[in-house]
């Protein structure tokens, strides 16, 4: 994974069409590749030395913080998993569930405990212990409210990666992967009624 930026962005009106500067994500891609841009997964159109450039549907825009990046923007990069490389962490899916809200930011020892809002009806799908991803950033539950979640941020991830701010998060499908030890939570808030609608905008 690497933070690259946005180089270009030109809105149509049929989705939009991206360039991202970018290297280290770039070693062995070829066109028609999967590159995960802040968890979205994305196919590769074109490519150079230090640029690859991609489409966004509407579908995509909608659901994604994507439409809300400009030129400049910070993105966190990161390439599809191969077929029998090392698993040294939770497993992604680049498909989106929803958008939220950074509600807060607070130092907690050598780390940062950081809560976002989420939307009521994904709820069912967060479990304490579980994993969320976070623009693009696998992380663990480490809190869970009715319509919020914390995650412990560790300082190599807080200086590695580009971690919402003012901005909007984003998180990927399976970043709620329910893990043997909270598989039970996940089950009984599956077939629990459906939360209450929620009135965030970010991606999940």
């Amino acid at each position: 994974m690497e933070v690259g930026h946005v180089r270009r962005v030109e809105r149509r009106a049929d989705g939009a069409y991206l360039v991202f500067a970018a290297r280290l994500v770039l070693e062995g891609t070829r066109i028609g590749d999967s590159i995960a841009i802040d968890g979205v997964d994305l196919t590769v159109t074109e490519m150079g030395a230090d640029y690859f450039t991609a489409d966004a549907s509407l579908e995509t825009l909608r659901r994604t913080t994507l439409n809300e990046r400009r030129v400049g923007s910070r993105v966190n990069l990161e390439r599809a998993l191969g077929v029998g490389e090392r698993l040294g962490g939770h497993m992604v899916q680049g498909h989106v569930d929803g958008t939220g809200e950074l509600i807060s930011t607070t130092r907690e020892g050598n780390a940062y405990r950081v809560r976002f809002r989420f939307p009521g009806e994904l709820g069912r799908y967060i479990a304490m212990k579980g994993s969320i991803c976070v623009d693009g950033i696998s992380l663990t539950v480490a809190a869970l409210g009715d319509d919020w979640f914390e995650v412990a941020v560790i300082p190599h991830t807080w200086r590695r990666r580009r971690l919402p701010t003012a901005e909007a998060a984003t998180a990927s499908t399976s970043k709620w992967t329910c893990w043997p030890s909270t598989s039970s939570a996940c089950l009984s808030r599956a077939v629990a009624p459906p939360p209450r609608q929620g009135n965030c905008r970010w991606t999940i």
